[in-house]
């Protein structure tokens, strides 16, 4: 599968498979995602930068646990946007554009400030 779509459907079929959609309320689904984003993070935790780099972009067993982790939270994502009829990608698109407005490229440039602190 290459798209989101065909994840999104083999998602909802693994979860109509089992009788999962009664549990994947927006709540439950929003909670879960939290849970697998702090699951991706916990792999990084207490590494150094340059462990961190090392551990995601070396093949092995860390990069493997990450990209598990990564994955969890694709398909939790990928549901909620599937239950709430929510065009992920189109948010996405949006999202975009709205933040190419609040960080111009000659303010923002080299700084992480935020926008509200960009002069």
């Amino acid at each position: 599968m290459t798209d989101l779509k065909a994840v999104a459907r083999a998602a909802r079929e693994f979860a109509e498979d089992r009788d999962w959609e009664q549990f994947h309320t927006p709540k439950n689904l929003t909670m879960a995602l939290a849970g697998e984003a702090g699951e991706l993070a916990a792999e990084l935790q207490w590494l150094t930068d340059a462990e961190a780099w090392a551990a995601t972009t070396t093949t092995g067993a860390a990069q493997d646990r990450f990209a598990a982790e990564m994955a969890n939270v694709l398909i939790y994502l990928l549901r909620l946007s599937d239950i709430t009829g929510i065009d992920l990608l189109a948010a996405a698109q949006t999202k975009l554009a709205t933040n190419a407005e609040r960080y111009p490229v000659e303010l923002s440039r080299g700084t992480a400030a935020k926008y509200t602190d960009l002069n």
